[in-house]
Parts: structure tokens; C-alpha cells; sequence
């Protein structure tokens, strides 16, 4: 019949999915932990945690990457963003002192296109084997009249296991521990509808030079995986607690972690902004306040613990590349300002 409608009429190519898959088969693969149970085409993925764990609890996170997936669209950069994802999923996780153990995605476009489908989780499995990390599975979906042309969105999803014993709770912290702060690679995935705005404001001049890189290469910089470095670092028993600086910056997410009754003194002098930082304050006009609140100002992760275990964990990130420095303090509270900045 000269009517007759089929799916691909109708905007979905199963043959460009099974495409998408086939190629990713062998990025995937490459995640794969000795505990994942069958690969690939299931309905869901497998993992066997018996024998590894006697308490086991499990820590689960979920994330995206925000608007800065808008940037990575506009300059058509598709292989990195994945490992975005990921990033964010596991370093939450992290906090609590689990090991990710398996990660999940979600691929959204209008209209399939393979070559960026395989490049997006190219990303994302490189984000696994940085996290070590199986990535278990995900799902590609196509749905017309959802998206722009050239437009998706991401989300990921990953469980992490500690034991019961070792979960970190905050409950060890006192006054007069110390903040140590783990240096990022740039904005990770945070305050990009602002600095949209500001690229918006300044002309867009991508490929101006900030600090010995180009200011394209500085926001799309991809978010540091710390989950390797600090499961080594939590093997010492110092760290009595951590964060992961996202949305809320320095000043919101720190105190998360800390208990009722205790505050954090922060040296701003010891917060030294990278250039795409300096930069962003500058052209728009953005108070320090404001940037401390919005971005990870060159911090992008925090460990607590006590001032004479500062010199052996710096010493061990440094190993793994990870610049650190003592950003500030554990207080008590006074009043309802728990987290100063000065």
C-alpha cells in the first residue's frame, strides 16, 4: 500500500541504534570488572557482589552534566562529555566513602546520528575506566519532535558499595580539623547557564588565550574522576569526611558533611583561582561571593581530617597528579553562619 507508515517514516532508525550498539560494544567492554555478570542486550545488567563484601551498603548517584552539554554542541565536542558524566555520578558517591561499582546511561536526541551516539559514550565508557567502573549498560533513544536538530541530553546513574563499617558519615569530625582542598580541572559540570551568559556578554572569543590555554579547551576542560586517588587515600583510616564541590560552590556543599554544632572557616587566601576563573569574575562582573557560591573556584573536591594527616595525603594525591592545598578549618558554630569565607 502506497500509505503504509513505518518507524523510520515516523523519525526512529532502529538499524542506526543497532548500528550505535555494535560500535560501542567493544568501548564498553573495556569497563567490564570481573563481577559483571553476561554483557551487552539484556533488558538489565548484572553484578555479582557476593564474596567481595561482608556488610555491604550501597551508595547510589545520579546526575547530567547541565548546559554544559550546550557548549559541547555548539562546538561540535562530543568525545569528552561522557567522561563529564560519569564524573559527576561518581565522585558523589565517592563522599560517603563507596567504590563505584557499575554505571548506567541515558541518551536522549530527536534525530540519531551514530557517529556522535558513539562518540558521547566513547566518552562516558573512558569515564568508567577513569572510575574503574563497569559500564553495565544504558539507552540510546531516539524520539522525533523532542529535541532540535543536533541536540541531546544525558544522564547517568551508578552504585557504589562500602562496608557498613567503613562508611564515612561526618560523625568523625571535630574542631580544629582542616579542609583540604583537591585542586579541579576548571568549571567541571557547574554555573554553565552562567557562563553562557558571560561568553554571551563577551563576544563569544573561544579561542582567546586564559592562562596558556584556549578558553574553549578551559570550560570544556572534562571533570576530574577523583574515585582512584582517594579509595587509596581512605585506606590510611585519617579522613573523617568529604565533599564534592558542585552546584552551591565552596560555600554550600563543604558544610553538607559536617555535623550540627560545627562550622568552616575558610581562608579565601588560600582559594587561588585558576585563570578561566579570574577570567569569568572579570568580564561578567561576577562578585567573589557570588563566585564562591556558584563554582568550584579550582577546588573541585574536599577531604577532612586532622592537621597532622595533611602532609602524607598531599603527598599520595600528588603521586596520582592531584594538587592539593589546606583551604581552611573545622570551627565551632557561631550563630547561624556556619561556613565563613575570609
Amino acid at each position: 500500500m502506497s500509505d503504509a507508515l513505518t518507524y523510520r517514516a515516523a523519525g526512529v532508525d532502529i538499524d542506526a541504534g543497532n548500528a550505535v550498539v555494535e560500535r560501542i560494544k567493544p568501548l564498553v567492554k573495556r569497563t567490564f570488572r570481573p563481577e559483571v555478570m553476561g554483557g551487552l542486550g539484556g533488558f538489565g545488567g548484572l553484578f555479582d557482589l557476593s564474596g567481595k563484601y561482608k556488610e555491604p551498603v550501597l551508595v547510589s548517584g545520579t546526575d547530567g552534566v547541565g548546559t554544559k552539554l550546550k557548549l559541547a554542541q555548539i562546538l561540535g565536542r562530543h568525545d569528552s562529555i561522557g567522561i563529564d558524566l560519569v564524573g559527576m555520578c561518581v565522585n558523589d558517591v565517592l563522599v560517603q566513602g563507596a567504590e563505584p561499582l557499575f554505571f548506567l546511561d541515558y541518551f536522549a536526541t530527536g534525530k540519531l546520528d551514530v557517529d556522535t551516539t558513539v562518540a558521547v559514550v566513547g566518552g562516558i565508557a573512558k569515564g568508567c575506566e577513569l572510575a574503574g567502573c563497569a559500564l553495565i549498560g544504558g539507552e540510546t533513544a531516539e524520539m522525533p519532535d523532542m529535541y532540535p536538530p543536533g541536540e541531546y541530553d544525558l544522564a547517568g546513574f551508578t552504585v557504589g558499595a562500602v562496608e557498613k563499617s567503613q562508611m564515612l558519615t561526618g560523625a568523625a569530625i571535630i574542631a580544629g580539623d582542616v579542609v583540604l582542598g583537591v585542586a579541579s580541572s576548571g568549571p567541571h559540570s557547574n554555573g554553565y547557564s552562567l557562563i553562557r551568559k558571560i561568553l554571551e556578554r563577551a563576544g563569544s572569543p573561544l579561542d582567546l588565550d586564559v592562562g596558556g590555554a584556549r578558553l574553549a579547551d578551559a570550560l570544556m576542560a572534562p571533570t576530574t574522576i577523583y574515585v582512584k586517588p582517594v579509595l587509596e587515600l581512605l585506606k590510611n583510616g585519617s579522613v573523617h569526611g568529604m565533599a564534592h564541590i558542585t552546584g552551591g560552590g565552596l560555600k554550600e556543599n563543604i558544610i553538607r558533611v559536617v555535623p550540627d554544632g560545627l562550622g568552616i572557616a575558610l581562608e579565601a587566601s588560600a582559594i587561588v583561582m585558576p585563570p578561566v576563573f579570574d577570567w569569568l569574575m572579570r568580564e561578567g562582573n561576577v562578585a567573589r561571593e557570588e563566585m564562591w557560591r556558584t563554582f568550584n573556584c579550582g577546588v573541585g573536591f574536599t577531604v577532612i581530617l586532622p592537621r597532622d594527616a595533611v602532609a602524607a595525603a598531599s603527598t599520595l594525591l600528588a603521586k596520582h597528579g592531584l594538587a592539593s592545598r589546606v583551604i581552611g578549618e573545622v570551627v565551632k558554630a557561631t550563630g547561624d553562619e556556619r561556613v565563613h569565607i575570609g
